[in-house]
């Protein structure tokens, strides 16, 4: 019988940080899909993540928002969301958002680790 590996969405229009945040991710042992556009976010309809990990500065639909509209929904409410950002505001934001936790950016990688781990 196998273990099921937990599994963390990642939402930022960056590539790069999105490449980072994979590898570290996956380096601890997590299924980790991403995505680029917060759009993606609502096309998801079943086999949800145990995390949403998403940025709150994206082209299109934020952050702040994807995170209001997961827990406003039956099926994902339940799902904690972890929003990241430079933006000084980051822990009223994330408040207003409903956010499970925030992290700074630039973030320190055990932080993330850490979080990740609490959350999932």
């Amino acid at each position: 019988m196998s273990i099921r590996r937990k599994k963390i969405l990642v939402a930022d229009d960056d590539e790069d940080i999105l490449d980072v945040i994979r590898i570290i991710l996956e380096g601890a042992g997590y299924n980790v899909t991403t995505i680029s556009r917060g759009e993606e976010v609502f096309e998801i309809k079943e086999d949800f993540p145990d995390l949403f990990l998403l940025d709150i500065s994206m082209a299109g639909i934020d952050g702040r928002d994807i995170c209001r509209y997961l827990k406003n929904q039956s099926s994902t409410k339940h799902i904690p969301v972890i929003l990241f950002s430079a933006n000084k505001e980051i822990e009223k934001i994330a408040l207003e958002a409903r956010a499970d936790d925030f992290i700074c950016k630039p973030f320190d990688l055990d932080v993330l680790l850490q979080k990740a781990l609490k959350y999932s």
